[in-house]
């Protein structure tokens, strides 16, 4: 820890707020991002972060350097998703179709998107970023522990360690919750998407493309995607560590199209009960 934020971790201790939001904005993007992985949803990501503050810099005093102050606050703010998360349902894996159906029988629904899709700075479709959507969906379909384990080491680079002491367990476990994790996801995206199986049952990624650029040739959009270019090349573990890369490398929240995303996670909201339709 450089000396500049041993300074200002004692002058927090000491009650200097200023000094904690300073520390704390090292890292604040980067929480938002991972609580809105958790929970799908923008405002509730704020929501946890502003309370992550508050409680932390309320137990600054606690704080003993066991670990970087980055892992201390994800800790906090990991406590307070999981009993967010406890309260809903867990996702099914046709969470897309599901949302599709609920679309295509909503004028009011239809009408959002494309408003977003037409007038919103942030409302650009990409399939990359579709493909970032769809793993927050997929990966909100494992048990809590599984998901958390997962989005802390492959999204944001965790240790084996720091996640023991971010979820209070043991090593064996938590690295049983990461293989499981990334086995399902594996099965679920060999099975499910259509850009690396044929047979795969979700078109998603190319209807919407197709709905929201429609001169653009899907197949060309596809292929754009390394993920999709290396599917018959690489095995499906192969296949998963390229889609990791890929979504790991945007920011949900700040990305080019992250108001058009922020809709169509609604639609699956709505989809699995989070959230009522519009009239």
């Amino acid at each position: 820890m450089k000396t500049e934020d041993h300074k200002l971790i004692a002058r927090s201790q000491n009650g200097d707020i200023h000094a904690f939001q300073a520390l704390f904005s090292h890292f604040q993007d980067q929480l938002k991002s991972y609580l809105y992985r958790l929970l799908a949803s923008r405002a509730d990501a704020e929501d946890i972060s502003h309370d992550t503050f508050i409680k932390a810099f309320d137990k600054i005093s606690t704080f003993k350097g066991d670990s970087s102050l980055k892992t201390w606050v994800f800790q906090i703010a990991t406590n307070l998703a999981y009993n967010e998360l406890k309260k809903r349902k867990r996702w099914t894996v046709d969470v897309a179709q599901q949302a599709k159906s609920l679309v295509m029988n909503s004028p009011n629904l239809r009408k959002s998107i494309s408003r977003t899709a037409q007038t919103s700075p942030y409302g650009r479709y990409e399939i990359r970023e579709h493909i970032d959507t769809c793993f927050t969906c997929i990966s909100k379909t494992l048990p809590i522990e599984n998901q958390l384990a997962l989005i802390l080491k492959d999204m944001y680079d965790f240790s084996v360690k720091e996640i023991m002491l971010i979820l209070d367990k043991s090593e064996g476990t938590v690295k049983y919750l990461i293989q499981h994790a990334r086995g399902t996801l594996t099965e679920i995206f060999e099975k499910r998407c259509a850009l690396v199986n044929k047979k795969g049952a979700c078109h998603q990624c190319s209807e919407l493309n197709g709905w929201f650029n429609p001169k653009q040739n899907q197949q060309e959009a596809k292929m754009n995607i390394k993920m999709a270019k290396s599917s018959t090349k690489y095995n499906r573990e192969q296949l998963y560590e390229l889609r990791k890369e890929l979504v790991k490398n945007l920011d949900p929240l700040r990305s080019a199209g992250n108001e058009l995303q922020e809709v169509l996670m609604h639609c699956n909201r709505m989809a699995m009960g989070e959230m009522e339709l519009p009239n």
